[in-house]
Formats: structure tokens, C-alpha cells, sequence
């Protein structure tokens, strides 16, 4: 695998970075029960940062609920900053603790050590898993601000979507998914081909009413992996990009997966992506809403920016 992943798009290129302040006290929110070439990674990190002179602190999680607990009880004094090890729905679990925590959010830096199955969030930021890469990453990164999206309170970095995937998502078995990977979407999304009813969902963007089968409101490009639905979301922008699947049913459900499989999604003429800032879903009460990978709220949806709501540490350019 190449040492790093291809820089973002020109257009969410900001500034040059200033002169990197290396951090010192690390505090890492990780899961002890990752296991095989995940857990050597993560011990290969900590012995480069430790190499680098970094004074950690690791913080284990246990179940559900614990990465938000931890991120939501630190004060600004209390690190310089913080580290998340495993997936982007840790990684969520963490910025909503870090939004509770007045002495957190935008003034404590956020990390990544992707650890997760399909590390969206790392691909969006350019940043490889290779060990080095992701300690010089914490160690001389630097932190810039972005947006995040607010589902029903609940914070998300990437995407908040309803409909079939997030029927899909609702339904992934946790300890199947540890034994398979992300075999494990493929195989629930074929379970939910058989068994989804897709009902209609009206969205309203900024005061703008559409009709969708699903629909998707992204803060990045990526989804899944490094699939695109949304060419043109950048986290830098204080805007969401909706990606709206205007038609139902099994054989168009498997049309738009082929089309993203093949990355020519964005061509198709019932595939209409929206720009806003303010968005409001109906459809089946209770109906699950995906943000991150995980489940975090259910219809009806309210969907708002939280522009530069966020420090999060980017690879530092060479």
C-alpha cells in the first residue's frame, strides 16, 4: 500500500499550513479488543510516538458509549491533544463528546488512528494507515477547522443518510462484522434487497421540497470506503451536499450500487445531489437515520452545518 493516499481535491486546499507546534501530552481513546494486523498497527504508532517523545495516556473502551465519556469529560489543560483509535463510528462517538464538553471542541485538536473496517474519514483526509505516516500525522499535523452536520442533536463528520443504506446499516450483526469485515455490508445489503419495501421520503432543502427513494446528506466526498456520492463536499465548507436516489425499488437499488461501485453515480439522471444548510425529512416514523456508519437517530429527520465546529488534525503537507 503507497505511504499515503492522494491529496484532496485542489478546491479544498486551504491555506499554508504555520509552523507545526509539536504536542506532548497525548491522551488515546482506543478499543483493547481490536485484534490481528490492527492491534500491530496500533502498537507500531504508539512506539513511534513514543519515539518522538509524547507522554500518552491511554483511555480503553469497553462498550458503546465510552469514547463520547471520555472525549466529553477532558478539559482544554488536560492534553494537547486527543486520539482516536478505531473507526469513523469511534471517531463520531468522540466529537460528540468533544461537542458537549465546552472545554473541548473546536479548542482541543482531534486525531485519528484509523483503525475502523472501512476508515472513510482517513481516506477523506489523505492519510494512510501505514504506521509512520499516522504518527508523524499526530505528532506534527496540523489542526484546521471543519463543519461537521447535526442529525436530531447528534453530531456526524461525513454523512447522515435515510433509506435503504441506513435499513442496511440498522441490521449489521457487530460481531459478524469483526469476523468478516466489510463483507458484511455486502451481505446485509443483499438480505435487505429481499426484504426493504422502500417507502417515499419528501426532503426539504433551504425551503426547497424533493421526492426521494433515499437520500443522502454528506460533509465529505467519500462513503464507504472511497467510493464518491458527493464529488464536490468538502468538510472545509459550511454546507451539505444532499444526494438524492429519486427512484425506488430492488432493480434501481442495484442500479445506484453498481453506478457507485463504478464511480460514475454523479452521470445518472434519477441521481440529483443539492446544496444546503438547513434540511428537514419525512417518511416512516421512527425510520433509522446512519451517520458515521451507526445508527444515531430516526425520523423525522432536522439536519443542520455546524460550520468550523471542529480542530481536526489533517497529514502535514510535504
Amino acid at each position: 500500500m503507497p505511504e499515503d493516499l492522494p491529496a484532496p481535491p485542489p478546491a479544498s486546499r486551504p491555506a499554508p499550513d504555520p509552523p507545526p507546534v509539536r504536542p506532548r501530552r497525548l491522551r488515546i481513546i482506543h478499543n483493547p479488543t481490536a485484534g490481528g494486523s490492527r492491534w500491530r498497527r496500533y502498537g507500531a504508532v504508539l512506539e513511534r510516538l513514543h519515539d518522538a517523545g509524547a507522554q500518552i495516556e491511554e483511555l480503553a473502551t469497553g462498550r458503546r458509549g465510552d469514547a463520547e465519556a471520555y472525549a466529553a469529560a477532558l478539559g482544554a489543560d488536560d492534553c494537547d491533544r486527543l486520539v482516536v483509535a478505531g473507526g469513523d463510528g469511534t471517531v463520531n462517538e468522540a466529537i460528540n463528546g468533544l461537542l458537549a464538553n465546552r472545554a473541548g471542541g473546536r479548542t482541543l485538536p482531534l486525531a485519528i488512528l484509523p483503525l475502523g473496517t472501512a476508515n472513510v474519514l482517513a481516506n477523506e483526509i489523505g492519510l494512510s494507515t501505514r504506521p509512520a505516516t499516522v504518527a508523524r500525522t499526530i505528532v506534527e499535523g496540523v489542526a484546521r477547522p471543519v463543519a461537521l452536520g447535526d442529525s436530531n442533536g447528534r453530531a456526524f463528520c461525513l454523512m447522515a443518510g435515510v433509506g435503504f443504506d441506513a435499513h442496511v446499516v440498522a441490521r449489521i450483526d457487530s460481531r459478524l462484522k469483526k469476523r468478516i469485515g466489510k463483507l458484511v455490508y455486502v451481505w446485509q445489503t443483499l438480505r435487505q434487497l429481499g426484504v426493504y419495501q422502500f417507502p417515499p421520503y419528501r426532503v426539504t432543502i433551504d425551503g426547497a421540497v424533493f421526492d426521494a427513494a433515499s437520500a443522502v446528506a454528506c460533509n465529505a466526498h467519500y462513503y464507504g470506503g472511497r467510493y464518491v456520492l458527493a464529488p464536490d463536499a468538502l468538510m472545509t465548507e459550511p454546507s451539505l451536499e444532499v444526494c438524492l436516489f429519486e427512484k425506488a425499488g430492488r432493480l434501481h437499488a442495484v442500479k445506484y450500487a453498481a453506478a457507485m461501485l463504478l464511480g460514475v453515480l454523479p452521470r445518472l439522471s434519477d441521481y440529483r445531489i443539492v446544496t444546503g444548510r438547513q434540511i428537514s425529512i419525512q417518511g416512516p416514523p421512527e425510520d433509522p437515520i446512519q451517520g458515521d456508519g451507526d445508527i444515531i437517530a430516526s425520523l423525522p429527520a432536522s439536519i443542520r452545518v455546524l460550520p468550523d465546529a471542529l480542530n481536526l488534525v489533517f497529514p502535514p503537507r510535504r
